[in-house]
């Protein structure tokens, strides 16, 4: 008879925060031409950017369809390893694992159910079996939950605490037969957090329906950053705002208060009809029109070893930001990389990461 079913919490698990340690990065390469512009080849090189940006601080390793295997060993660079995998789409932060540690240096991850945002195209089973390939190839344990999430939507600073938005969580989509409760007990069993913070709504007009690596992430412990805007008539004001009183009045994990610092966020930026005009509208996904607000955001940064990788768009709020972020991970260089056409996909760099942990060790802990 097989053992019964356990919970990562019950065998000691935790999720890392994204600056402890990693022993290599995850990517996809991108291709559908209903996500994005010109037959993906503008997006591979962007890709190709952003992997080759994390490689001189880690080993990355993409994933590519296997017919995409030469091609994209051939716009990468030579210390990136490319590898056949299949899957849907290219954002492997939320159809990958999220993985966990333990104190003795094991590694596991969760697999999380995963169902395209509740249907953003057709046929997503690839993506939805995609963390378990990943976690074999990882030597990772794999603990397959019953529960439908996304990486993006979760963030944590390591030590018990855990940032959600109510907005993406909640949505009718994902998991309608859970309640709040239900869910936060989930997450508690399934990631080791002890407290979990619910920000009401994440940036506005995310397609993921307010996931919170674009609005607020910790920087390490004790600390946040949250994007913002300073003009009261864009609605991301009153969003930003109602984060920003939640975390203020929050305690972590540790039971300490939280310190909270503004992004403010580029734009705000819109898809043209000329970027439009070359994306598949294929019936089955969803669609990318001409005038639509981008949900362009600093926040969607990762944290590599030793340096943290950041989104630009060519706007008077980049340097700002970057001064920022630059005052926030003394400890890392900040490396900025083009980030519009990742955005006119409907994500960012941390959207296209996953970090794989070297294990439960506890060194590297303090972030920064």
């Amino acid at each position: 008879m097989p053992p019964p079913p356990t919970t990562p919490a019950a065998d000691s698990y935790r999720m890392p925060a994204e600056w402890e340690e990693h022993s290599r990065t995850w990517m996809l390469w991108p291709f559908r031409p209903d996500v994005w512009r010109e037959n993906a080849r503008p997006a591979q090189a962007a890709f190709a950017a952003v992997a080759a940006a994390i490689a001189r601080f880690e080993p990355v390793t993409v994933g590519a369809l296997p017919a995409l295997v030469e091609s994209a060993r051939r716009m990468l660079p030579a210390e990136v390893a490319v590898v056949a995998l299949e899957y849907n789409d290219a954002w492997l932060r939320d159809s990958g694992p999220t993985f966990l540690v333990n104190r003795a240096g094991g590694l596991a991850g969760v697999d999380w159910l995963f169902n395209a945002w509740g249907g953003h195209y057709a046929d997503f089973s690839a993506d939805d079996a995609l963390a378990g390939h990943i976690l074999d190839a990882a030597g990772a344990r794999r603990y397959r939950a019953d529960t439908v999430m996304e990486g993006g939507a979760l963030h944590t600073d390591g030590e018990g605490t855990l940032l959600v938005v109510a907005e993406c969580l909640l949505h009718p989509s994902r998991n309608p037969h859970l309640s709040k409760a239900e869910i936060e007990t989930h997450l508690q069993e399934w990631l080791n957090a002890q407290t979990v913070i619910w920000l009401p709504y994440g940036v506005a007009n995310d397609e993921t329906a307010g996931h919170v690596d674009n609005l607020a992430c910790f920087v390490r412990p004790g600390v946040v950053a949250l994007t913002w805007t300073d003009d009261e008539s864009d609605p991301q004001y009153a969003r930003s705002l109602a984060a920003e009183r939640i975390l203020l009045a929050s305690r972590d994990a540790q039971g300490r208060r939280l310190e909270v610092h503004r992004i403010h966020q580029p734009g705000p930026l819109f898809m043209t009809d000329a970027e439009a005009s070359t994306i598949v509208q294929r019936e089955g996904s969803r669609p990318r029109r001409g005038g639509a607000r981008l949900a362009a955001s600093y926040i969607n940064h990762y944290i590599a070893n030793r340096a943290v990788v950041v989104p630009v768009f060519d706007d008077p709020h980049d340097a700002p930001a970057l001064a920022q972020l630059t005052a926030l991970y003394p400890q890392r260089a900040i490396v900025s990389v083009p980030g519009r056409e990742i955005l006119l996909g409907g994500g960012n760099v941390h959207c296209i990461t996953q970090q794989q942990p070297k294990g439960g060790r506890e060194e590297g802990r303090k972030g920064g």
